[in-house]
C-alpha cells in the first residue's frame, strides 16, 4: 500500500488530475448502472405488493393527498411587547415565548384572559 501512495505522490498535478477525471467517470458510471438495478428490483416489489393488495400502481411521491380540515385552534397567549404575535399553544414555541421562559417567567404570565378569547363563545360558569 505504502509504494502506491509513494507512486501518487510522485505523480504531476497534470497526470493525477487525469487519473481524477478517469475515477470519476467510472464511479459515475458504475452508481448509474446501480440505480437502475435497484429501481428494476424496486419495480419488481412494488407489482408484487400491487397484485396482493389490489392497488394501482403509486408513486411514492404523490403530493396530490388533500389534507383533511381541522378546526380553527384560537390563540391562548399573546406577547405583550407585540400583541399581534399570539401563540394557540400547539406546535413549536414562537421565539418571542422561548426567550421569555428562558429568562424567568411562566407560560401562564403569557396566558390570555378567557372574557377576552371568548368574543361569540359562550363562557364558561
Amino acid at each position: 500500500m505504502s509504494t502506491k501512495k509513494l507512486e501518487l505522490e510522485s505523480m504531476s498535478v497534470d497526470d493525477l488530475w487525469s487519473l481524477h477525471e478517469k475515477i470519476s467517470r467510472i464511479l459515475s458510471a458504475r452508481i448509474t448502472s446501480e440505480k437502475q438495478e435497484l429501481e428494476k428490483r424496486l419495480a419488481v416489489l412494488n407489482r408484487g405488493r400491487n397484485a396482493i393488495s389490489g392497488d394501482s400502481v403509486e408513486s411514492f411521491d404523490s403530493h396530490d393527498k388533500v389534507r383533511r380540515k381541522y378546526p380553527r385552534v384560537f390563540p391562548k397567549y399573546r406577547n405583550p411587547a407585540i400583541p399581534s404575535e399570539t401563540w394557540s399553544g400547539r406546535g413549536k414555541q414562537p421565539r418571542w415565548l422561548v426567550a421569555a421562559l428562558k429568562s424567568g417567567r411562566k407560560v401562564d404570565d403569557f396566558r390570555i384572559r378567557e372574557e377576552a378569547s371568548a368574543k361569540g363563545r359562550r363562557q364558561r360558569a
